[in-house]
């Protein structure tokens, strides 16, 4: 019986995509356990990273001896806060284990390959094609210890990134994809003049993904801030940060008392000043990042290359004279190429990795 790995591979990956942005310092790992070419049982890793993907799929099953394990990233191999999946692995019997991508935590990094197959577990990596980017963000943090970041800009047929008389560019399918987005991050990025002119809650309304919506970071280095606005009256129910300069540190306390946590910084004018922002960031447990800001800021990230992955959602309306730009026209359409099927209406929808 011929088996499709790379089947079964990629359906874990789908199952991986569902906690993406969502399991805190742990990866998001979808994982299937294959029984007679039929699976049996799936896991996920779960909402905040505990219980990990592998113990969630072979616990929930009495008899997987002689089974095949299907994992979007090598089995860790240590012990933590809960024991090492490969232990539960070998418990339940598993006769195969085939792994998409081999995780760069020096504690099980190449691991589980020894670990299984002294146990006569047969291993191996399959990389797959269509999910070979999925954990760039993983091996970004381990790497450079900032966030992955994401961006977005939505811009009309003629180029515009402002329009002088709408609030929205795009249309309504174009903005719940922006709510999906948002959920695959564990933080959004905003800046205060971006809040007051929206009044934004920068949430996830899209039912069923609000509950477990991002974690909030505003940059407001002149404390320009409102203090009546509809985001402020929900900050105890999400966490809030609030970005200044260490000598607006009295004044903050405003906010402070208002329900803000505050990170006070010196400066924020080069690329140095930016890592540190985000290394910040990244000490504080946030690892997948989403800026939603004005261009002003977004432009300072580009040219301080610190943009890993940005949408460009383009309507298909002109806006001719009633829309104006903060960025230049040709940057937007050098980025346009690889577009994303996806049925938005009349409005397209664009992806670049950097």
């Amino acid at each position: 019986m011929t088996i499709n790995h790379n089947y079964f591979l990629d359906l874990a990956y789908q199952h991986a995509e569902k906690n993406l942005g969502k399991t805190g310092l742990n990866p998001s790992v979808g994982t299937l356990v294959v029984k007679n070419n039929v699976v049996i049982s799936s896991g996920t890793t779960s909402i905040n990273g505990r219980p990990h993907a592998e113990y969630n799929a072979l616990n929930k099953i009495s008899n997987s001896a002689g089974a095949t394990l299907y994992t979007t990233l090598e089995p860790c191999t240590h012990y933590g806060k809960t024991p090492p999946c490969t232990n539960i692995i070998i418990k339940k019997k598993i006769k195969k284990v085939f792994y998409g991508a081999n995780d760069p935590d020096k504690r099980t990094f190449k691991k589980a390959l020894k670990i299984l197959k002294k146990r006569k577990i047969k291993i191996k990596l399959i990389k797959s094609k269509k999910y070979k980017d999925f954990y760039k963000s993983y091996y970004l943090n381990h790497k450079l210890k900032i966030p992955y970041i994401s961006a977005k800009i939505a811009c009309s047929k003629d180029f515009f990134t402002i329009s002088n008389k709408k609030k929205w560019i795009t249309n309504y399918k174009s903005r719940k994809i922006v709510h999906l987005l948002r959920s695959q991050n564990d933080c959004i990025f905003s800046t205060s003049k971006s809040i007051n002119i929206d009044n934004s809650l920068l949430n996830c309304r899209i039912n069923g993904l609000n509950i477990n919506k991002p974690d909030l970071v505003v940059l407001d280095l002149n404390l320009k801030l409102k203090k009546k606005l509809l985001l402020n009256k929900l900050l105890k129910k999400r966490k809030t940060f609030l970005v200044t300069k260490k000598q607006n540190s009295k004044k903050a306390k405003v906010y402070k008392d208002l329900g803000y946590k505050i990170i006070l910084i010196n400066s924020l004018e080069n690329k140095k000043d930016y890592i540190e922002l985000f290394k910040k960031i990244y000490s504080i447990g946030y690892r997948r990042i989403f800026i939603e800001t004005g261009l002003t800021f977004l432009n300072s990230l580009f040219k301080s290359k610190l943009i890993h992955e940005l949408y460009i959602f383009k309507s298909n309306n002109l806006l001719r004279k009633s829309g104006s730009n903060k960025i230049n026209t040709n940057i937007l359409k050098k980025i346009i190429k690889n577009l994303i099927t996806i049925n938005l209406n009349d409005d397209k929808l664009y992806k670049k990795k950097f």
